[in-house]
């Protein structure tokens, strides 16, 4: 099975300060056909506008991953945490048994543009937990490089599910090969660029599921940089 989402079919919420895509069913956008896909629950594609932001809020038993793709994204919570994410960084939060925490937009005038990941866990209610990591020192060049792994192998994020979150970026004529999922869900999420998959184009915000298929391959027309989930049942 494989399941195209095209970001002109998402949800859509406009609030002025805040713009965001919604790929699965959230807030008040709602589609009973698209809650998630696998363990994955949210995709929000979100542009936060000078100065706007998130008050503090709580969350409990979910997965929450932040990738900034541009601007800086002030997180403050429960844990006493307090920092700037900048761009081209990410944050995974295991809400567990409970945290509260605020985004805000660092800067009074330019927008702050990220990736809002929830991700069901596989234990509930256990100490709620901050990850942070800069990708600056990634070589992602035409290959899926781990950012999140069950089991924080080298020095990835640990995430409390099986489920491995990768970050690849393509250059234009490359191909991307991804293995046979039998056994996995897989999810690809277009950030930016052009891809190419059986005669349809994917471009920004875009995103594909795959799942009981045989090996899929993906090519590309421009630069492109994708996140690619793969998960276990």
């Amino acid at each position: 099975m494989k399941t195209l989402r095209l970001f002109k079919d998402i949800g859509h919420t406009d609030l002025g300060w805040l713009k965001s895509g919604h790929t699965f069913s959230f807030a008040s956008y709602y589609d009973p056909k698209w809650m998630g896909f696998g363990h994955l629950r949210v995709i929000n594609n979100d542009r936060v506008e000078g100065g706007g932001g998130f008050a503090p809020h709580s969350h409990d038993n979910m997965e929450i991953i932040s990738y900034v793709t541009e601007g800086g994204l002030a997180h403050g919570d429960s844990l006493g945490n307090k920092s700037v994410i900048p761009y081209g960084s990410i944050q995974l939060m295991s809400a567990g048994s409970g945290i509260t925490h605020s985004e805000y937009n660092d800067d009074s005038v330019l927008p702050v543009k990220f990736y809002q990941i929830w991700i069901k866990p596989n234990v509930r209610n256990e100490a709620p937990t901050y990850q942070e990591k800069s990708l600056f020192d990634i070589d992602a060049t035409n290959q899926l490089v781990p950012l999140v792994t069950p089991d924080g192998r080298d020095g990835t994020l640990l995430i409390r599910q099986d489920a491995t979150l990768s970050l690849g970026r393509f250059k234009a004529g490359e191909t991307l090969t991804l293995p046979k999922t039998d056994t996995r869900d897989v999810w690809v999420q277009v950030v930016e660029g052009q891809a190419l998959w059986e005669g349809q184009t994917l471009a920004d915000g875009d995103g594909l599921g795959i799942r009981d298929e045989d090996e899929v391959s993906i090519s590309f027309a421009k630069p492109t940089e994708l996140l690619v989930f793969s998960m276990g049942r």
